[in-house]
Parts: C-alpha cells; sequence; structure tokens
C-alpha cells in the first residue's frame, strides 16, 4: 500500500459507520466501498489513478477526493528523527491548484458515474535535510505529510459546478486576461481553460492576436 500518513488520516476522516476498506473490485483494490460508492483518496498525481478510474466508472459510481493544503507547516528534522525546527509555509492553497491534477482526466467530470471532491486542509510536512531533496527545499527530502484540519469541503458532480467554484470568472477572457482575474500563473491559467474546454464549461469564440478568446458556457452554469 505504501501510504503516506496524509492518505490514511484523510480516509480515517472520511469514513463512516458501515464502510469497507481496501477492497478488491474489478481488479482494483478500492479505498472506500460506501454502499454503491467507490471512494478513492488520491492526494496528488492524478496521472497515477486515471486507468483505474476509467475502469472503475463504467460499472460503479466513483467519487475521487483530492486534498488542497490550505496552510502547510514545515518540519525539519535530522536523519535520527530529531526537530531541528518547525515554519508556517508562506504559500496558501488555492481551489484553482485542482487543476495542476485535472488536466490528467479532465473529461470525466462529464460522467455521471464520477464526482470529485475538494477538501481544503491543513497540514504538516516533515523534511529530512539529507541531501537527497530537490534544490528547491536545499536537499531537503519530503519523508512524510500529516492532516492537522480539514477546513471545507467541495464537490463537484457536473461541468458546471467547476465555474461555481471560481465565482470571479465570467466574461469573455484569454488565458493572460484569467490568468490576471483570478490571479494565478499564465501556466496555470492554460491548464484551466484547457480542463474547462474539455468539460464544455467553457468555448472558443474567438481570438484577440495570437490568443484564443474564451467564453463560459451557460448551459453547464
Amino acid at each position: 500500500m505504501n501510504e503516506h500518513t496524509l492518505h490514511s488520516e484523510i480516509k480515517e476522516w472520511y469514513s463512516l459507520p458501515g464502510d469497507e476498506f481496501e477492497v478488491k473490485i474489478s481488479g482494483f483494490i478500492v479505498d472506500i466501498v460506501r454502499g454503491d460508492l467507490l471512494i478513492e483518496i488520491q492526494t496528488k498525481n492524478f496521472s497515477a489513478i486515471k486507468k483505474k478510474l476509467i475502469s472503475l466508472i463504467r460499472e460503479r459510481e466513483v467519487r475521487l477526493v483530492h486534498p488542497i493544503a490550505r496552510r502547510k507547516w514545515i518540519v525539519l528534522v535530522t536523519k535520527l528523527g530529531e526537530v531541528v525546527r518547525r515554519r508556517k509555509s508562506p504559500r496558501m492553497g488555492r481551489f484553482t491548484d485542482l487543476f495542476w491534477e485535472l488536466v490528467s482526466f479532465p473529461d470525466l467530470i462529464n460522467d455521471l458515474n464520477f464526482s470529485l471532491e475538494i477538501l481544503m486542509v491543513d497540514v504538516e510536512e516533515i523534511r529530512c535535510n539529507d541531501g537527497k531533496g530537490s534544490w528547491r527545499r536545499r536537499g531537503a527530502s519530503i519523508k512524510d505529510r500529516k492532516l492537522l484540519n480539514v477546513e471545507s469541503r467541495t464537490l463537484l458532480n457536473h461541468p458546471g459546478d467547476l465555474l461555481k467554484s471560481m465565482p470571479n470568472l465570467n466574461g469573455r477572457f484569454t488565458n493572460r486576461s484569467l490568468a490576471t482575474q483570478i490571479n494565478v500563473p499564465i501556466h496555470l491559467a492554460r491548464k484551466i481553460t484547457y480542463c474547462l474546454r474539455k468539460t464544455k464549461a467553457c468555448k472558443v469564440v474567438g481570438k484577440k492576436g495570437r490568443a484564443l478568446v474564451f467564453e463560459t458556457t451557460p448551459e453547464v452554469e
């Protein structure tokens, strides 16, 4: 199973009496089975679960639960596990972070058997100063992530739910104007419009110079 603590803690937080855990269905191990509903928890790397979801939704109703770290505390430890320091990360997670992952299978939102639930959470990230990690973390490796709190939850059943979760998205827009409008990097704005187009929540209505011009689709709102 090789679960990080965050995955197992979210599974425990999300579970209800009567749920079954780690059930083998159609050749796959499913995190939670709640009656006819299959629940999968994926903390990152949606591409790794794409084949599994596509297979399962052919037969059953499937819900993917994904946490986004609204706030994060970083705990640096030695190789022996001794805490060196604990600090709060200045970066705040947002709902739009979903689109970094959703680009792996945005069209699944169109399937009646699929739903996606976003949990905005507070987490603690354990890092070890072992020299094996990314240069961005000055060589520190991420050893674990732990759940501190679930702040909110948003269930997405329909492409229109994506639009409702981004209330600042309105009118016609390009990738660049969208980036400014909702305050995200331009490369994330491109992923957002890609996902919205795949779910038919927005469409191309023209061009402004070389840039495509998009507009939300009223029939899915």
